[in-house]
């Protein structure tokens, strides 16, 4: 009786894991590749751009965290699942819908990007598989992401692209456009991994074409000819990864 339990457990297992799509059964491996479940058990600290913020963010909670100093004194963002709360020199500031949407926006989007691949499997997240391509005699998967507007965010209607390394599985290229700010579209290359604590971190030089509104697709098409222009470079300093358990 246990073997035949045991049997139809392995068969259950074998079936769900069928039911993925090729696209998520990449993500799943680049979630791996760059630390997996780990992620769920990490405070990740780091300074990017003279500011200060930590990550925590599992499939139940999330909390991000940054912190600054101004004309005002200490700032300090805290973004989680109850809300957006600013107090400045430790009291709270009341602020307007539109400054809680902006503040709110720019901490999920760093949180976003330094998480990566991780947030792919967020519930809101639809993931397609557009093949197989090559960039330096590189190949890799191209996997295309969209949002649901429900649990989406403000952005839900962003796109992204991403060049999943087929021998390790890392990130190595992203593109997305984006609607906020007059809209736009971008293009990232890896070009450091920082190691911590069992994760995978990455810096990217930050590309832009010259027309805004050139089509997420043709993006690739425009790096390897040189036709993009570098705009910024993300660097993530003095990481620590804490793991909690």
């Amino acid at each position: 009786m246990k073997l035949v339990l045991f049997n139809c457990l392995l068969l259950l297992f074998f079936a769900a894991c069928d039911s993925l799509s090729e696209a998520e059964k990449i993500v799943n491996r680049s979630i791996d590749a760059h630390g997996g479940v780990l992620f769920e058990k990490a405070q990740i600290s780091f300074d990017f751009r003279n500011r200060y913020y930590e990550i925590h963010k599992s499939s139940e909670r999330f909390e991000y965290v940054r912190e600054f100093s101004d004309s005002t004194g200490l700032v300090r963002d805290v973004l989680n699942n109850e809300g957006f709360v600013r107090t400045v020199n430790g009291e709270e500031v009341t602020l307007e819908d539109k400054w809680i949407r902006a503040y709110t926006n720019s901490v999920n989007s760093v949180a976003y990007f330094a998480f990566l691949p991780y947030g792919l499997n967020d519930f809101a997240v639809y993931k397609s598989y557009l093949g197989e391509t090559e960039i330096s005699g590189i190949p890799y998967h191209l996997i295309k992401v969209t949002f649901s507007e429900e649990g989406g965010g403000e952005d839900f209607d962003d796109e992204f692209l991403y060049w999943i390394n087929q021998e390790s599985y890392l990130v190595d290229y992203l593109a997305y456009s984006y609607e906020t700010d007059g809209g736009g579209v971008r293009f990232r290359r890896a070009v450091h991994q920082h190691i911590e604590g069992g994760l995978v971190l990455q810096d990217y030089e930050n590309y832009q074409p010259k027309d805004k509104n050139t089509p997420l697709e043709d993006m690739e098409a425009l790096y390897k000819a040189g036709e993009l222009e570098l705009l910024s470079e993300i660097e993530l300093k003095n990481i620590k990864v804490e793991i909690i358990n």
